[in-house]
């Protein structure tokens, strides 16, 4: 019923939605990628290989450097564990499709962990349901056979209903659509081996956002790397565990 009511909304504001939709890039394309290094090594004991990919939000628009963005703070958190051997491949506008496109340019790399963040552009994008997640499966499939990763974390959409630069209506059909790709995410991770999604539910404070109400601040990329911190350090230990009773 959802659904429908969604659709019939979508058709009947489509004028306003696109009037709409294209103030609103204008303004969230105004930040820029904050400066700072890209890959390094950082942290003591056994090496892990990160390899960060995806959109704005992954190359940390709204964070003042590299450090206090994703992947500054993931990588701070890792290295009080591991010696983190890190990459950061992301882009501003990036969508699934287009990191797809990416990574078969890259060259082939071992990768301990890859987290992906992903789908608020394919959102923007309406692109369907079903094609999202078809093109999430080829971009494990590379992950897992060209870059040998032995865990992929799938980062939940944001509750972009919530977003404060975005008006209504468009706001609440961007929200819906956002969640139905969230929840397709969800289901789509648990069948796959070495993915696990990690909802990405810290945004319900507007004031914690980036000053343009679209991205997240440094507060929310830290509590983001702060899960991400816990469940890769969770999924290692276990991990080893493993191999020492199989040894």
């Amino acid at each position: 019923m959802h659904t429908v009511v969604d659709l019939v909304a979508r058709v009947v504001l489509f004028p306003v939605l696109i009037v709409q939709a294209m103030a609103v890039r204008r303004t969230a394309q105004q930040l820029r990628e904050p400066p700072g290094p890209r890959s390094g090594r950082r942290g003591k004991g056994r090496v892990l290989r990160v390899l960060i990919i995806g959109d704005s939000s992954a190359a940390g628009v709204g964070a003042g450097s590299q450090e206090t963005a994703l992947s500054g703070q993931l990588t701070k958190g890792l290295a009080q564990h591991y010696l983190v051997d890190w990459r950061l491949v992301a882009k501003t506008g990036a969508t699934t499709g287009s990191t797809l496109r990416a990574m078969k340019k890259q060259l082939p790399r071992r990768w301990d962990v890859v987290v992906v963040s992903l789908g608020v552009n394919d959102v923007t994008r309406a692109v369907p349901l079903a094609m999202w997640l078809r093109q999430q499966g080829r971009l494990v499939n590379i992950l897992e056979q060209r870059f040998e990763a032995k865990r992929i974390y799938l980062s939940g959409l944001p509750p972009m209903g919530q977003f404060p630069l975005l008006p209504h209506p468009l706001r609440w059909v961007l929200g819906q659509q956002a969640r139905r790709l969230d929840q397709g995410l969800r289901t789509f991770a648990e069948k796959q081996a070495r993915c696990r999604y990690l909802a990405l539910d810290v945004t319900e404070d507007p004031a914690l956002m980036a000053e343009d109400g679209f991205h997240p601040g440094p507060s929310i990329y830290a509590e983001w790397a702060a899960q991400l911190v816990t469940a890769i350090t969770s999924d290692w230990a276990a991990r080893d565990g493993l191999q020492s009773r199989q040894e």
